[in-house]
């Protein structure tokens, strides 16, 4: 399982000629990171006696963290395994009329289920902002780079889950799924740079 490999193996297996790990696989691991580096800046506020009144809120995050990060580690091999079941369906057989009607049908629930990976990394990653406020403030100051960068990743996280999430629903037939997609994502991703973006602001003035 590509959760499994060295970091060193994950990059060459990404820089390989396979099309998967990729995009997707990617930016769940961003939102990965994301969450390890905002559950890392909980438990050392945890840790400092300087935030002792926050402690108990800070191990509350670090348990949320937590959580989010093993989640976001399974997408990585959930968005490879749903492209995967995309190229299986092509495989299929389609000598038949029947056979033509489920290879079809099959490649259509496929490639729904390769969108909805994605769009789930995206979504989650907004339930991570209220967290990510909460440590940019409040937090321990001596880790507030790493609120950045934290930050920093869940926006390439929802960025790039949605990239492809969009690059699926070009091949769905389903118009109605289509478009409430395409309003989920112009939603959250709206929300996405807006908060990430204010976020920032805050930890660039502690920082300058």
């Amino acid at each position: 399982m590509l959760k499994d490999l060295s970091v060193k193996d994950f990059v060459a297996e990404t820089a390989s000629d396979s099309p998967a790990p990729g995009g997707g696989s990617v930016s769940a691991l961003a939102a990965a990171q994301a969450a390890a580096l905002l559950g890392m800046v909980a438990n050392l506020t945890v840790k400092s006696k300087k935030y002792e009144e926050l402690h108990e809120e800070m191990a509350e995050i670090a348990k949320q963290c937590k959580k989010y990060e093993e989640d976001f580690v399974e997408d990585i091999d959930r968005d490879a395994n749903s492209f995967n079941g995309v190229m299986k369906a092509f495989k299929m057989p389609k000598e038949t009329d029947e056979e033509k009607a489920a290879r079809s049908a099959k490649i259509q629930e496929e490639y729904k289920n390769a969108a909805n990976v994605p769009l789930s990394v995206g979504l989650k990653t907004l339930e991570l902002l209220d967290i990510a406020e909460v440590l940019a403030e409040k937090g321990n100051s001596n880790a507030i780079t790493d609120v950045g960068v934290g930050i920093l990743n869940l926006k390439l996280a929802a960025t790039g889950a949605f990239y492809n999430v969009k690059i699926n629903l070009g091949s769905i037939k389903d118009e109605a799924y289509v478009a409430d997609l395409k309003k989920q994502m112009k939603e959250a991703l709206a929300t996405v740079e807006n908060r990430t973006d204010s976020i920032l602001k805050t930890v660039e003035s502690m920082i300058e």
